[in-house]
């Protein structure tokens, strides 16, 4: 049995909108506010500012070093390095696919970074056929290795392939990463596909994947998961309109999930087939129980379901579930358009305890702006990538409370790098996670593709 770390005793806690919120601090962290929140209040009622920035300062544009382009606004004392972008070839050659999303980073040793980095393709050819699980599937990972002192490129390649719609996923205690299908796609008359797809795939940080799915895990719409490494238990979240549901994977045996397991889907112990998308209250906690899915891996063409054996039974119904992440003992995971304001919602999930409560709930696209992939710092602070419309921007929270921009998407290109023009300043934040020593924040910028690398005075803040 592999050995996994001792849940920490000690919680911390954030405010958020008059909230007490427990936060995910994983080292060393700067004394966090314990202030008593006021549970009766509702969540769409108030809520902090995100024009206001209390830590690191206002945001302004900053030249990548890389290109000599300010692709990105930042506090001053920031700098950052673009790299892997869409086209830049490969140690063998192939071109880096499109559409970069979730991503985590692992240790290298030798004084190097590794990075598995999604790539949520839907259309076009399998960019490696060697390494596919189904020929006809555009989508996999690549992994690039970086210099963790200055982030430059020493290596890239395609660690897999011949999946689909590959969005987010979350990194394991083991040094893997789980990248997951947020589709139900199986062959038929209006595809090439030669298998069906919906699954999670396990890809090893130092290595290529064998790409097989992992069944027992479910075939539904998947966008994230987080591991715990108290006991190896797998959640997952669902990304389908109106009918998305949170799971946990147990493994026959923690650590190797290859071994197969139990899948179960939450439901709230007094509120049977409750409707979470709108109407909650922050701060309330409610204590869950788990139900059986007897039928993870379906045949049938109906995406709903795995969704619907659990709902049935019980089931808590969530809007769109996206990102998802692990700190200290309990699992945090966004709905991305939740809330009375339908500008997202983020949830704790207290395994110790069995129960689960709405942390923060986005009155206004002016607060935060629909977000998706999630990410906790070192420092104890939690960044969202927003995925809303208009201009994009990657948030913190901060250890008393504040919501406030810390980068924002400004990638206008002319043909400057890779052939590539448009105006991308609205296209989607994804793949937030830092490295090993805390002292990079890695990003993705959806499209055209581009992943940066950031560092700076954290110290000065919760980031």
């Amino acid at each position: 049995m592999r050995r996994f770390a001792r849940r920490p005793d000690r919680r911390r806690f954030l405010k958020l909108g008059g909230v007490a919120i427990a936060s995910v601090p994983l080292h060393a962290l700067a004394a966090c506010s314990s202030n008593t929140s006021d549970t009766s209040s509702q969540s769409s009622s108030s809520g902090p500012s995100r024009d206001a920035h209390p830590e690191y300062g206002p945001l302004v544009p900053i030249a990548d070093e890389a290109t000599g382009l300010p692709l990105l606004w930042l506090p001053e004392g920031f700098r950052y390095r673009s790299f892997g972008w869409t086209g830049d070839l490969l140690n063998d050659g192939t071109p880096t696919p499109a559409r970069h999303d979730g991503m985590a980073a692992f240790d290298a040793g030798d004084g190097r970074v590794r990075l598995v980095r999604n790539h949520e393709l839907t259309e076009g050819a399998c960019f490696a056929p060697d390494l596919a699980y189904d020929p006809g599937g555009p989508g996999g990972t690549t992994t690039v290795e970086l210099d963790a002192a200055t982030c430059t490129v020493t290596g890239s390649w395609a660690s897999l392939s011949g999946t689909l719609w590959n969005c987010a996923g979350g990194p394991t205690p083991w040094g893997s990463w789980l990248t997951c299908e947020e589709t139900f796609d199986a062959p038929g008359d209006d595809n090439t596909f030669q298998r069906k797809h919906g699954y999670i795939f396990e890809v090893p940080g130092d290595g290529r994947a064998t790409a097989e799915p992992l069944r027992d895990m479910g075939r539904f719409r998947h966008e994230a998961v987080a591991v715990d490494p108290a006991t190896g238990i797998v959640y997952e979240t669902e990304d389908h309109r109106g009918t998305s549901g949170f799971y946990r994977f147990l493994p026959n045996e923690p650590g190797r999930l290859t071994a197969g397991g139990r899948l179960q889907m939450l439901a709230l112990v007094e509120e049977p087939q409750v409707d979470t998308r709108r109407d909650q209250r922050v701060d309330q906690w409610r204590d869950v129980r788990w139900i059986d899915i007897t039928d993870p891996d379906p045949e049938t063409l109906d995406s709903d379901h795995v969704f619907a054996e659990g709902h049935d039974a019980g089931g808590t119904r969530f809007a769109r579930l996206e990102g998802a992440w692990y700190g200290t003992g309990r699992i945090f995971f966004v709905s991305t358009n939740g809330g009375n304001a339908e500008q997202g919602q983020v949830w704790e999930y207290d395994p110790e305890g069995d129960r689960l409560r709405l942390l923060f709930e986005s009155p206004g696209a002016n607060v935060v702006n629909m977000p998706d992939n999630i990410c906790v710092s070192p420092r104890g602070g939690l960044l969202l990538c927003e995925d809303g419309d208009g201009p994009q921007f990657v948030h913190g929270l901060t250890v008393d409370g504040q919501v406030f921009q810390f980068a924002r998407n400004n990638v206008v290109l002319a043909g400057e790098r890779n052939e590539i023009e448009g105006d991308f300043r609205d296209r989607e934040f994804a793949g937030a996670t830092y490295s090993p020593d805390g002292r990079w924040l890695f990003f993705n910028v959806q499209s055209p593709g581009i992943s940066f690398a950031v560092t700076g005075p954290w110290e000065e803040g919760a980031l």
